[in-house]
């Protein structure tokens, strides 16, 4: 099989036409030696989207976002961000983009409020702008009454919070995050998420990459990667759509008995497991219901759940790669 997108406006997607395309790459490649972590790489966005970035672990989201943020030499293709070419001047878009990286490089014996002068400096952001920015990011982040608290002593959420704050401190229009949510408590994700969804609100176009299904459940459009290549792009119920199959959610006392037990029965396309639950995706739930339990109880497989459920971008995310995989082997 052909390893460029079969269909490539599907793997693109389709932005709004109305808006204005902020972000665009054509045949995007980035090689390290003779992997290439971004190959062939086409993608569109549009002004005030909030689009996410799914894929495995080196699946590209990383060394797409650090070429977007012109910190990466492009090895073939092009981008385009904000109005410059990245192939001929990558400086040039610094001022137009905030760049978080996945471990964003606070200084820890700083203070909250001087590690936001810092990066004020950095962005030769004027005195008369800093202070009204900078009264507005520690509001808007919660950060008001932390303002003389080091750095280091920050929890793990008000530290991503002050990095967006400085990544927000010379007010750009585009923002390009790398997992900025990974290893803080679901109380501090969520916060987040709330600035990233006024952020929104506001007409900033946001790209986010995400370990987290419910975080791309979010975003306006969705993009799953998969060994550099743009596998899917859509909005999130339209991703959810293309998977074939219902669900089927199944919680046993043995579920590896269980998994054994019903992953051969006919109609069952895919068996998923999250711990001890499995997720079963199969061609008709309603058909295949009674057919999963009367085969339980034959093989006496006690159960404390069986019941049809919705699909999840979870289930969506790991069923188009697990086709993806198949595809690669036809």
């Amino acid at each position: 099989m052909n390893d460029r997108n079969a269909n490539p406006a599907q793997a693109r997607g389709t932005p709004d036409s109305t808006q204005e395309t902020v972000i665009e790459t054509d045949s995007l490649t980035r090689k390290f030696k003779k992997i290439k972590a971004v190959d062939n790489l086409d993608l569109r966005i549009s002004h005030n989207e909030l689009f996410g970035l799914v894929g495995p672990d080196g699946a590209g989201k990383t060394t797409l976002l650090r070429l977007l943020a012109g910190l990466l030499k492009i090895t073939s293709g092009s981008a385009h961000v904000a109005g410059h070419d990245l192939t001929e001047r990558p400086e040039a878009v610094k001022p137009k983009i905030g760049y978080m990286a996945q471990q964003f490089s606070l200084y820890a014996q700083l203070t909250v409020m001087e590690n936001l002068n810092f990066f004020a400096d950095l962005y030769a952001v004027t005195l008369e702008e800093r202070k009204e920015r900078t009264e507005r990011l520690l509001s808007f982040a919660g950060l008001t009454p932390y303002t003389e608290r080091r750095a280091e002593h920050l929890s793990g959420g008000m530290k991503k919070k002050l990095a967006l704050a400085c990544t927000l401190i010379h007010d750009p229009p585009i923002l390009l995050l790398d997992e900025p949510t990974t290893g803080v408590d679901p109380v501090s994700r969520r916060e987040f998420w709330s600035i990233l969804t006024d952020l929104h609100v506001r007409g900033r176009t946001i790209v986010v990459s995400t370990p987290y299904m419910d975080e791309a459940d979010r975003c306006t459009r969705v993009g799953l990667m998969y060994e550099g290549r743009m596998i899917r792009c859509a909005p999130p119920d339209e991703i959810r759509s293309q998977v074939r199959g219902e669900l089927i959610e199944l919680i046993a006392e043995h579920w590896q008995a269980a998994r054994a037990a019903v992953g051969e029965l006919p109609g069952v396309l895919q068996v998923q497991t999250y711990g001890t639950t499995l997720h079963l995706i199969v061609d008709n739930a309603a058909e295949r219901l009674p057919e999963v339990e009367a085969h339980l109880e034959e093989e006496r497989i006690a159960y404390s759940r069986l019941r049809p459920t919705q699909l999840r971008m979870e289930e969506a995310f790991l069923s188009l790669v697990d086709q993806r995989e198949q595809e690669r082997w036809e």
